[in-house]
């Protein structure tokens, strides 16, 4: 018998744009204009103070006193008292994911509780989630949370939580309650991701977060639902409009007029819309078409159609 969580119908059709951005080193982030330090210098630091706290804290599962339907993961440094507890950087629910960017190899540690329920999709790093958090220090202070689902657009978020919710999966199902809430079934994804400053703030953290420049930091994560996005309605999901391949669309404008492709209707500027440039197949999936056998798809093609 599965547990059930519960949320008012109207938080389902909130839409709540950002989480934690602000800051992340996409596109220099906006904090105050300072000379930014060389990622590959900052890395080795903060995977230092990662490994520390993984080292050095033990974690267990505990009611909310929020929401009594919704765990929460506690950490407790390891001393004296609980010198036989297993550290985090031991646990056979901590898994790593190597991810490159900016030219440098980091290393993404993640608790993961529940992946989510078999058979549900796995949200693109650009997807529309709902979801619940809590936000802490690498000082396990907490400086942000949402303990209620709410919807957010992942294209606005730091990358390393965007990876870390792209590992995981939604709920089963739920249901609709006489009384105007939803149900969801309790095997939706549920995890905790260790996020260094060059996934996260880098140099420009939020005024007021308490997190400081370069620091790393934590965040208890629920994936109750994602939905793919296509920001600019052209077609092609934003997941896709990543030309450059580099797990980032905010620095992607093919046609250079200021408007990244997954927010430009025409992306190769060219006055032809998108839209009008790919196809859907019979299986409902985008197509790039090329007409002028060039290489290049007709959608980022200024030269097709010629004028």
């Amino acid at each position: 018998m599965y547990k059930r969580f519960f949320l008012k119908t109207l938080v389902i059709l909130v839409f709540i744009p950002v989480l934690l951005s602000c800051g992340d080193d996409d596109d220099g982030g906006g904090g105050q204009a300072a000379e930014l330090r060389d990622p590959q210098e900052v890395w080795p630091e903060d995977s230092i103070e990662i490994r520390d706290f993984l080292s050095n804290h033990t974690f267990s599962i505990e009611p909310n006193p929020i929401n009594p339907n919704l765990q929460t993961i506690v950490y407790d440094s390891i001393t004296e008292q609980n010198s036989d507890a297993t550290p985090i950087l031991e646990s056979p629910l901590l898994k790593t994911l190597e991810v490159e960017q900016d030219g440098v190899e980091y290393v993404l540690h993640m608790i993961e509780i529940r992946e989510g329920a078999s058979g549900q999709r796995q949200p693109k790093e650009t997807d529309s989630t709902l979801v619940t958090f809590r936000a802490k220090t690498i000082d396990n202070e907490v400086f942000n949370s949402n303990p209620s689902p709410s919807w957010f657009d992942l294209a606005n978020e730091v990358r390393g939580y965007r990876l870390a919710l792209s590992q995981l999966r939604g709920s089963s199902g739920f249901e609709e309650n006489d009384d105007g809430t939803i149900s969801f079934n309790e095997d939706f994804g549920f995890a905790a991701v260790f996020i260094p400053s060059g996934l996260g703030f880098f140099g420009t953290p939020p005024v007021g977060t308490g997190i400081q420049a370069y620091e790393p930091f934590i965040v208890d994560l629920q994936l109750y639902r994602s939905v793919e996005s296509d920001h600019d309605q052209d077609l092609v999901p934003t997941y896709l409009e990543d030309p450059s391949d580099n797990g980032l669309v905010r620095d992607d404008d093919t046609d250079s007029d200021g408007v990244p492709n997954y927010l430009d209707t025409d992306d190769d500027g060219d006055g032809t819309p998108t839209s009008e440039e790919v196809m859907i197949d019979n299986n409902g999936e985008v197509q790039f078409p090329d007409s002028n056998g060039n290489g290049i798809p007709d959608y980022l093609d200024p030269e097709f159609p010629s004028s």
